[in-house]
């Protein structure tokens, strides 16, 4: 097996090279959390902010790093979801449950996501993400979500396709993983 080499080490990537293969390692062990929310009056909650990676506005599902808090490295992804949720769309929810996870591009990174759906959303404050996130919130009805996404698409915005997994385990989910109402 051949050694891994260390390209860089970032604060919360790595840069390595094993062979002839360089990938992005993931410095936090819990990975990230993608949250399927939707509110009480059936809308679907999606956020959109810079991406400096992509140098563009992108639009997802509320999602964020599991342990990356300052002293909080041992923070379980079911946490994290509800923190990213309240900091990012102002709503907290009194329930969460977990559906899946898996790599978010495995031919490139070692990130882990979990997706997860949040219920009983009850509204706090207006969202908009911590100090220089700059997060706007978008409800949109659940029966015109997919159309809402592919029209931001046209006017520019980048889409992450993790967003359409997400509205597949909307409708599916609670079916295939044993939770729901």
């Amino acid at each position: 097996m051949d050694e891994t080499e260390v390209l860089f080490n970032g604060r919360w990537l790595r840069l390595c090279r094993r062979g002839r293969w360089e990938y992005a390692e993931r410095t936090n062990p819990g990975g990230a959390v993608i949250v399927i929310a939707l509110t009480p009056d059936d809308k679907l909650l999606f956020v959109e902010q810079w991406r400096e990676a992509i140098r563009a506005r992108a639009i997802e599902m509320p999602a964020g790093l599991v342990g990356d808090d300052p002293g909080n490295g041992g923070e379980h992804a079911l946490a994290a979801a509800r923190r990213e949720l309240l900091e990012e769309t102002g709503y907290r929810c009194g329930r969460i449950d977990y559906y899946l996870s898996g790599p978010s591009s495995s031919g490139m990174s070692t990130e882990t996501i979990a997706f997860v759906r949040a219920w009983d959303l009850q509204r706090e404050h207006a969202g908009g993400g911590i100090a220089g996130e700059d997060i706007r919130v978008h409800e949109i009805p659940r029966s015109e979500a997919a159309q809402w996404l592919c029209a931001r698409a046209a006017a520019g915005y980048s889409i992450d396709p993790k967003v359409f997994a997400g509205l597949y385990f909307l409708e599916h989910g609670p079916a295939l993983f044993g939770s729901g109402r």
